[in-house]
């Protein structure tokens, strides 16, 4: 039984789901009933339930027909699913999950055990709502040229965990490569991988099939200062500042509470999050692709 739904602040389609009393379990939610919801909404938070990361992972479990490994994060499961989320304390600008790669999942999940006592919220905005509002000629811009992105030596172990199974051979792995729209690879003598992989910055939902400035433009900036085009050519800084204004303009934030779980359309949405000083902040993810 669902208690309880309310939207999530003014510029967002997401929603919180309350738990009918200090007992109930998230696993007893009907499933089909929570589909509902999300398919249009694109967030939704779960509070009330007092939800732990292993429980996170059976809830996800219901909806997804594989998880996806974060190998970048500390990982707390035997099977490397859920993984522990702060690596640090800073800002983090507006990013869609993976979507630098070819391994970009459906869903993002979050549980929070412990929220940081001021600040360290996360954030969200709708690529939908990005793409609309963005200026004509940013939009030609992204239309008429995709990203690319390049990497060197990539360890063997690290792309057979997007395959089946983790005893993958050679072979696997370049059947898996080969199969994935928009790469170019090279397996060399230690099994290692260079990669290059090219792919719009506006994509289609996976519901609705609109599109969506959902991708990772603003976080590749931060790190990097450019961000390149398949022609070579880097997005102009103006059109970096265009995005950030926009951006912060859509911007809602989640404010943890103990026992939260967030479930985010990464094909739509795009989340950050707020600076903390904290240590006792604690949040965890897991990855997923969704099966409906």
């Amino acid at each position: 039984m669902i208690n309880k739904i309310e939207s999530i602040g003014t510029t967002s389609t997401g929603k919180i789901i309350y738990s009918s009393d200090d007992c109930q379990d998230i696993l007893s939610l009907p499933v089909t009933k929570i589909i509902d919801v999300f398919k249009p909404s694109g967030v939704i938070i779960f509070r009330g339930f007092g939800v732990t990361h292993e429980q996170m992972k059976a809830f996800a479990a219901l909806f997804s027909s594989k998880f996806v490994q974060d190998y970048k994060r500390p990982q707390v499961d035997s099977d490397k699913f859920i993984h522990f989320v702060d690596a640090g304390m800073e800002n983090c600008v507006p990013h869609s999950e993976h979507a630098y790669s070819p391994f970009r999942p459906d869903a993002v999940w979050f549980c929070c055990a412990f929220p940081a006592a001021q600040g360290g919220e996360t954030t969200f905005c709708d690529g939908i709502r990005v793409w609309e509002e963005l200026s004509e000629e940013t939009r030609q811009l992204f239309i008429s040229k995709k990203l690319k992105f390049y990497y060197e030596d990539i360890p063997a172990v690290v792309l057979k965990r997007f395959t089946s199974t983790d005893a993958a051979s050679t072979d696997d792995i370049k059947r898996m490569l080969d199969g994935l729209e928009g790469v170019k690879y090279e397996i060399k003598e230690d099994e290692s991988a260079s990669m290059e992989y090219v792919s719009s910055a506006v994509v289609k939902t996976k519901y609705s099939n609109q599109d969506a400035f959902a991708n990772s433009v603003l976080a590749l900036h931060a790190i990097t200062e450019k961000v390149a085009f398949e022609d070579g050519s880097i997005v102009p800084d103006e059109v970096i500042e265009e995005i950030e204004k926009t951006t912060d303009r859509l911007m809602e934030h989640i404010s943890w509470q103990a026992g939260d779980l967030a479930m985010i359309d990464n094909s739509r949405f795009m989340h950050g999050r707020r600076e903390f000083n904290d240590q006792r902040r604690q949040i965890f993810s897991t990855l997923s692709n969704l099966k409906f």
